[in-house]
């Protein structure tokens, strides 16, 4: 962590919240406001929540704004998991006794359509002395102050990785205080803080392009498994975001339960299903068996294998001689964490605008 750099952005920041002092104390309580509402789900709460509840619990994070009808969003994710998981793994997360690296690999490996940046707010709300806020601006915020080995993608955010940086984010904090400031004083207002002061692009070094480049490919079962499920959730909800309906671990034929699907009603034409399979480690067998099987459905108009570039030139070997070989269409996974990267901030910007009513 670069020392100076941190000072001199909290020289900065200071001057800003004297200068704008109305507008500053205003956001400060509007944010600590949204942090009691977190904090009133005790753990009693969460393990009884119904749906009206848990829609009151996440549509007001920051990490939800990119959903206008948030409804909707929240609806897809009780579909995909079940009210009694979410509220066994939601109180698990955030009031489980077991250390932070276990119950927040537990929830990303059992847990579809809810990632990092949820998990994280509702930690950092709820506790803002020990955990970290992770998200873009986040990353954009520790690595302008030079923190070494950042995971690029939320994909690559494991319990032990995510509690590394919440050490990093007590040490930044640390430092504040040694200055003297009384404004950042938890990892909440640091937040505040970054989101002002360090979103500065910075220049990336070929070494760091090339990490970037190698950040995707699984070390292991586990993070093979994390790297799946998020790009799988991610392309489900570009689909949603593009106006389809869109599911994960759809049935779409006999013996075909793929990872995500894309589906629209066009008039008279009736169903139209886009499939997508993703694949990050392991034999590629199933991923090929399963896009074969999957066009036994006739309203399966498009078969989309999703993985790294690697392997996209072993599936196209793989599949030369089969029926399918034309007919499979193929998406570099990190175009997909981009794309989403990118979705998001669109969305973000025009939901900012108001024309949608709260709460819709």
């Amino acid at each position: 962590m670069n020392k100076q750099i941190l000072l001199e952005a909290l020289g900065k920041y200071q001057r800003w919240f004297v200068e704008n002092k109305t507008q500053a104390m205003l956001e400060h309580r509007e944010c600590e406001e949204l942090a009691i509402q977190a904090r009133s789900f005790t753990r009693e709460v969460l393990l009884n929540m119904s749906e009206d509840q848990l829609y009151d619990y996440i549509a007001p994070l920051w990490a939800m704004a990119m959903w206008g009808n948030k409804h909707y969003q929240i609806d897809n994710i009780i579909e995909a998991n079940g009210m009694d998981l979410l509220r066994k793994q939601f109180a698990n997360l955030v009031y489980g006794t077991s250390p932070i690296e276990k119950r927040w690999d537990e929830f990303r490996s059992k847990v579809k359509g809810i990632g990092p940046a949820i998990m994280s707010e509702l930690l950092c709300k709820t506790y803002p002395d020990l955990f970290l806020l992770w998200n873009k601006k986040t990353y954009n915020g520790f690595s302008a102050l030079e923190v070494a080995n950042l995971p690029r993608f939320e994909a690559r955010l494991n319990g032990h990785k995510y509690s590394r940086l919440c050490e990093i984010g007590k040490q930044i904090i640390s430092e504040i205080k040694c200055s003297e400031n009384m404004i950042v004083t938890d990892m909440l207002t640091l937040n505040s803080f970054i989101w002002q002061e360090l979103q500065e692009e910075t220049k990336e070094s070929a070494a760091t392009s090339k990490q970037k480049d190698k950040e995707l490919l699984p070390t292991s079962t586990k993070e093979a498994t994390f790297i799946h499920n998020d790009i799988r959730d991610k392309v489900a909800e570009i689909g949603r975001c593009l106006g389809f309906r869109a599911e994960v671990e759809k049935r779409v034929a006999d013996g075909a339960v793929v990872d995500a699907v894309w589906e629209v009603t066009i008039g008279n034409m009736g169903r139209v299903i886009y499939v997508f399979e993703v694949q990050t480690a392991g034999s590629i067998d199933s991923l090929i068996l399963n896009l074969m099987k999957s066009k036994n459905n006739k309203a399966v108009q498009g078969i989309v294998a999703v993985t790294d570039q690697k392997q996209i030139e072993r599936i196209k070997r793989e599949i030369a001689a089969l029926s399918i070989k034309d007919e499979v269409r193929f998406w570099d996974y990190e175009e997909v964490l981009k794309i989403h990267e990118s979705l998001q901030f669109v969305n973000e910007s025009i939901n900012n605008l108001g024309l949608v009513p709260k709460g819709l």
